[in-house]
């Protein structure tokens, strides 16, 4: 697929968003990919794993065992990259604070692993993602991902493979141009509620 034609499924969900967004990492945007949206009918997320796994290199495919991603967001694209290879899909969650296997999922030692997000921004649940695949014995080969949102500048510690990078600028909550600052911030994906002002920054 080319980039044109990603976006085009974005747009036909309705998933991108135009307003005053909270980020999982706490960053702001006045864009938001809802992958929710674009992955909530089985066929189109069926077509953006299968362009996402042919985007990894041959010789990388051959090597993996198994696709594990961190929920909820990765959960719907961890499933179709794992269809999409022929691969067991599982994912981590983090019920008290930290990522790990849960509800029977086990590894063996050294099983080498694609770690698949829906979006990445700053990396930061990606990384702790790699980190709980590992504590749990396995070998994380690559990281992909629908959407690169870091500029391309995302550190990961493995190879990275988005299906596409979309550019959008990002502020931290103290520094936000006025244009931003003056619509009601929401954090899609928790609350479609405003956010109320004592919560700034947290």
């Amino acid at each position: 697929m080319t980039d044109d034609e990603i976006l085009a499924e974005f747009r036909a969900a309705d998933a991108l968003l135009e307003g005053h967004f909270i980020l999982s990492s706490g960053l702001r945007s006045p864009r938001y990919l809802q992958c929710a949206r674009v992955l909530m009918d089985p066929a189109r997320a069926e077509r953006l794993a299968v362009a996402l796994a042919a985007k990894l290199p041959t010789a990388l495919r051959e090597t993996i065992d198994v696709v594990i991603s961190p929920a909820m967001g990765g959960v719907i694209i961890g499933h179709e990259m794992g269809r999409a290879l022929g691969k067991r899909a599982m994912f981590v969650e983090r019920p008290q604070g930290e990522f790990g296997l849960r509800r029977g999922f086990t590894l063996d030692p050294g099983e080498r692993v694609l770690m698949v997000e829906d979006v990445v921004t700053t990396g930061l649940s990606s990384r702790e993602a790699i980190a709980a695949i590992e504590e749990a014995g396995g070998k994380v080969v690559a990281a992909a991902s629908l959407v690169d949102r870091s500029g391309g500048s995302v550190e990961l510690g493995v190879p990275f493979v988005p299906l596409i990078r979309i550019d959008v600028p990002t502020y931290s909550a103290e520094d936000l141009p006025s244009e931003l600052a003056a619509i009601p911030a929401i954090k899609p994906g928790s609350r479609a509620a405003p956010v109320p002002s004592e919560a700034e920054g947290a």
